[in-house]
């Protein structure tokens, strides 16, 4: 059987490597220009009997994979109180915690709360305030400093953390200073999103390929200059091409099984492979999710997703147009449901998004173009 049998055959990996857990929907004090979120004015916390609920699937998966994540993400977790928080924690056994986090909260008390609890720490700002302009507070104000002042916390503290910006427009002449901002402020690794038109974000406008292309050799280059940060989308193309050129298996979902990456949203409801879906509602397929875990346990709805879940069998349709049709698929492995979703006008079987392009082909000929200019 090859690879692309295996694929075919199951489509979705048994266990998933990590849970996205949603404690609320709430998220303050920012109200970010791009956020996808459709409920991050309202307060929903999550009762404890869901994570309960979870945390009984998810404690003996953790006990067979030591790096199993719980991620705390969306809307500001933090929102949720400190004792809500550890009390939703406090069912999980053997798990790793993680947050993302705008960090406007954090303060010594957090910190210690981080530290009590071994959570790990991802930071979202988009680089120095010039750039972080979209994050603003629910008065409009900029949110930069506030943020900044999060972050000293975690420095003061001694708390390592992570980073994840957004680019509205991904300029090349701008792409140094990002690197360098995220290079000085401490953080270990950097992630970068080109903002993406999904979920309440409609009125995005996808940026120029080419110009996109520029900026991911530009981002490449200030990278190499000075690696002292793990940058994770040149890191997964130096990955990708190394297994190429070693003959090795390609790492990613076009050569093995899509990992569930379920999200638990604050009720209970289980959404699978796009977070940026929770909360949404179609006139053909629901809530999209595939159920709740107050009722069926996850391992039963991760198994059953292809009877539970409507949408997957058009997704997957779209996945094979993708395989047959895209070059860059191999990289790629055929895009996200909520990218396909909000830019095909509620259709999962469409092909290529402006997140694609700018993120996955352009990113792909911006790091390799650099490579082939400067290495040869």
């Amino acid at each position: 059987m090859t690879t692309t049998d295996i694929q075919l055959a199951r489509r979705l990996a048994a266990v998933p490597r990590a849970v996205i857990m949603q404690p609320t929907t709430l998220c303050q004090p920012l109200d970010c220009t791009y956020c996808y979120l459709p409920f991050r004015k309202q307060q929903h916390l999550m009762p404890q009997a869901v994570a309960q609920a979870v945390a009984s699937t998810v404690n003996g998966w953790a006990a067979r994979d030591p790096l199993f994540e719980v991620v705390w993400h969306g809307g500001e977790p933090l929102s949720a109180s400190r004792d809500h928080l550890g009390k939703l924690m406090a069912p999980f056994t053997g798990v790793k915690h993680t947050i993302q986090t705008n960090a406007a909260l954090l303060d010594d008390a957090w910190c210690e709360f981080l530290l009590e609890h071994d959570v790990g720490v991802g930071v979202s700002i988009d680089g120095p305030a010039e750039m972080n302009s979209h994050r603003v507070t629910r008065a409009g104000h900029p949110a930069h400093r506030v943020i900044m002042r999060g972050i000293q916390r975690l420095s003061t503290h001694g708390i390592p953390f992570s980073a994840i910006a957004v680019v509205t427009e991904p300029d090349p002449a701008r792409a140094f200073a990002l690197y360098d901002f995220f290079a000085d402020l401490g953080c270990h690794s950097l992630g970068v999103n080109v903002e993406e038109q999904e979920g309440a974000n409609t009125a995005r406008k996808a940026p120029d390929p080419a110009r996109a292309t520029e900026f991911w050799a530009a981002l490449t280059a200030a990278w190499e200059a000075n690696p002292v940060i793990q940058l994770r989308e040149v890191s997964r193309v130096l990955d990708f091409a190394s297994a190429v050129l070693g003959g090795e298996r390609v790492p990613g979902p076009a050569t093995q099984p899509w990992d569930p990456l379920p999200t638990i949203a604050y009720d209970g409801g289980v959404v699978l492979l796009s977070p940026e879906l929770a909360g949404f509602t179609d006139d053909r397929f629901g809530d999209f999710t595939t159920g709740n875990v107050l009722h069926q346990e996850l391992d039963q709805l991760l198994a059953e997703a292809t009877d539970r879940t409507p949408w997957l069998a058009e997704f997957w349709q779209g996945v094979d147009t993708c395989r047959a049709t895209c070059p860059t698929f191999a990289f790629c492995g055929g895009g996200h449901p909520a990218n396909r979703y909000f830019e095909h006008h509620g259709r999962f079987d469409g092909t290529r998004t402006a997140y694609c392009i700018t993120t996955k082909i352009a990113l792909l000929e911006g790091v390799t173009r650099h490579v082939r200019t400067h290495r040869d």
